[in-house]
C-alpha cells in the first residue's frame, strides 16, 4: 500500500506561538527570546492573524476543538491584543462553541485585573509555570519569580474565575533532594487545581545548561523522584493519564489537556507564530505534512507573503508512520483504540504486525480488548519499545526523536 486513504480527518487544534519572555532559562531550548524592548503587540497579532487567513485554505471545512496560546510568555501581551487576537481567531476559523483555550502564563506578569479580563475573553484555562516552590530551586533555574509570587499566582487565577488550572513543575533539579521535591509535591497538591504536570529536568542542546551543566540527580535518584511523584500524586487523587500529566481525577477526563490529548492521539493542529509547528492531513492529496513558520520574531515580523512566513514543510513518509502516531499514542496511560489508527493515519495498523509482535513479545505492550497500551516495563522504558517501530536505517535513532518534551508535543513548537 503507498497511498493513505482517510476516511474521516483527525480532530484540528490552533496553537498560536508568542516568542517572548522576560529572560531566557538556563533550561529552555524553545524558541523563546528575551524582551529587551517593548514588544511589538500589534504588529505581532496582525502577522498571527494573517498567518492563520494564510494557512485556512489548507483546513476548509473543519472545526477546530481546542486553541493554545504559548510561549514564551503569553502572559506579557495585554487583555486587549488578546482579545483582538482571539476575535480574529472567531473571525476565520470555525471554532467550537466548547473549544478548550488555553493561555500560558508566568508568575511575575500576574495582575488581577488583568488575569479578569483574561477570563472574560474566553480563555477557559491556564498552564501556569511554577517549576517549583523553592527559593533555591527556582535561583538554580533562573527563574524570574519568587516562592511567594508563585502561589500569588495560582490564587490570582482562582479569583479571576478559571476553574481549569494546570501548574507546571520540574524535577531532579540541580542538586535537588528528596525532601525538596516532597515539598514542592504537597505544595502542588495544596494549590487545589485539577491538572498538575510533572516534568523531569532534562539537559537539551544548545542551552546554557548543555554547555555549562548543573550537578544533578543520578539516574537511580532521578528514577526514584518519578515514582515519588507518581505516588503522592495518585495518593492525591490525581490520575496520571500521560507521561507527564495528572488530572484531578473526581470529573474524570474533564480535567484533562484536551489540547495536548489531541498531540498524543495523533491529531491535527495549525500552528501560526514565529517557529510554530503543524500536522495537516488532507483527504483529497492522502498526504500528512509538518510545517514550520519562520523561527525568528524580526523574520517572521517581516515576511509579506504565506511563502515567506513557511521556513520549511515536510511530509509524514508512510515507512514512519507507526513510529510518529505511536511515540504520542503510547504515552497516555490508556494507550489508543486500534481503530484510531487507521482513523489518523490512513493506514492500516497490521502493515507494522511484526514489529507489534516483538513488542508485545518482549511485555513492552499489551491488549485490553480493542486497545494497545504500554506495560509498566513499556512504559518506563519507552524508547526501547518505540525502537522496534524505526522503519530503517535511513532514518535517525529513537532519541532523536522528540518524544514530547516540556509543556508541547512532538513537533518542537516552542
Amino acid at each position: 500500500m503507498s497511498v493513505r486513504t482517510f476516511t474521516q480527518l483527525p480532530p484540528l487544534s490552533l496553537y498560536i506561538h508568542i516568542p517572548w519572555c522576560i529572560k531566557k532559562c538556563p533550561y529552555c531550548d524553545f524558541n523563546s527570546h528575551e524582551a529587551r524592548d517593548q514588544i511589538p503587540e500589534i504588529a505581532y497579532v496582525d502577522a498571527l492573524l494573517a498567518d492563520l487567513a494564510n494557512e485556512m485554505p489548507l483546513v476548509w471545512g473543519r472545526q477546530f476543538t481546542s486553541v493554545f496560546i504559548g510561549g514564551g510568555t503569553p502572559s506579557l501581551f495585554s487583555a486587549k491584543a488578546l482579545d483582538r487576537l482571539l476575535s480574529g481567531v472567531r473571525a476565520l476559523t470555525a471554532l467550537a462553541p466548547n473549544a478548550e483555550v488555553t493561555l500560558e502564563a508566568n508568575p511575575g506578569t500576574f495582575e488581577q485585573a488583568k488575569f479578569k479580563e483574561y477570563r472574560s475573553l474566553g480563555i477557559n484555562r491556564l498552564s501556569i509555570g511554577i517549576q517549583s516552590f523553592n527559593p533555591d530551586m527556582l535561583k538554580a533555574l533562573g527563574r524570574v519569580h519568587s516562592a511567594v509570587e508563585a502561589l500569588k499566582a495560582v490564587d490570582i487565577a482562582h479569583n479571576a474565575g478559571f476553574e481549569q488550572i494546570n501548574l507546571d513543575i520540574m524535577f531532579a533539579l540541580p542538586e535537588q533532594t528528596e525532601a525538596q521535591l516532597r515539598a514542592d509535591i504537597s505544595l502542588a497538591i495544596k494549590q487545589s487545581t485539577t491538572h498538575l504536570s510533572f516534568y523531569e529536568l532534562t539537559l537539551e542542546p544548545n542551552t546554557l545548561f548543555a554547555r555549562f551543566p548543573p550537578v544533578v540527580p543520578s539516574n537511580e535518584q532521578r528514577a526514584d523522584m518519578q515514582e515519588l511523584v507518581v505516588e503522592e500524586l495518585a495518593t492525591a487523587g490525581f490520575d496520571r493519564y500521560e507521561v507527564s500529566a495528572y488530572a484531578k481525577n473526581a470529573a474524570g477526563a474533564k480535567n484533562r489537556c484536551a489540547h495536548n490529548v489531541n498531540y498524543w492521539q495523533f491529531g491535527d493542529y495549525v500552528g501560526i507564530g514565529c517557529g510554530a509547528h503543524g500536522k495537516i492531513s488532507s483527504a483529497d492529496s492522502g498526504r500528512i505534512v509538518r510545517r514550520c513558520k519562520q523561527k525568528h520574531p524580526a523574520k517572521y515580523l517581516e515576511a509579506s507573503s504565506a511563502q515567506e512566513q513557511l521556513a520549511e514543510q515536510t511530509d509524514i513518509e508512510m515507512e514512519a508512520t507507526a513510529l510518529e502516531f505511536l511515540m504520542n499514542a503510547l504515552r497516555l496511560k490508556e494507550g489508543f483504540a486500534i481503530p484510531l489508527f487507521e482513523l489518523h493515519t490512513g493506514v492500516p495498523l497490521d502493515r507494522w504486525q511484526k514489529p507489534l509482535d516483538q513488542a508485545l513479545e518482549k511485555g513492552l505492550i499489551e491488549q485490553a480488548g480493542l486497545s494497545l497500551r504500554c506495560t509498566k516495563e513499556g512504559f518506563d522504558w519507552l524508547n526501547d519499545t518505540l525502537e522496534l517501530f524505526l522503519p530503517d536505517a535511513r532514518l535517525s535513532a529513537v532519541k532523536s526523536y522528540p518524544v514530547i518534551p516540556l509543556k508541547l508535543d512532538a513537533t518542537r513548537t516552542r
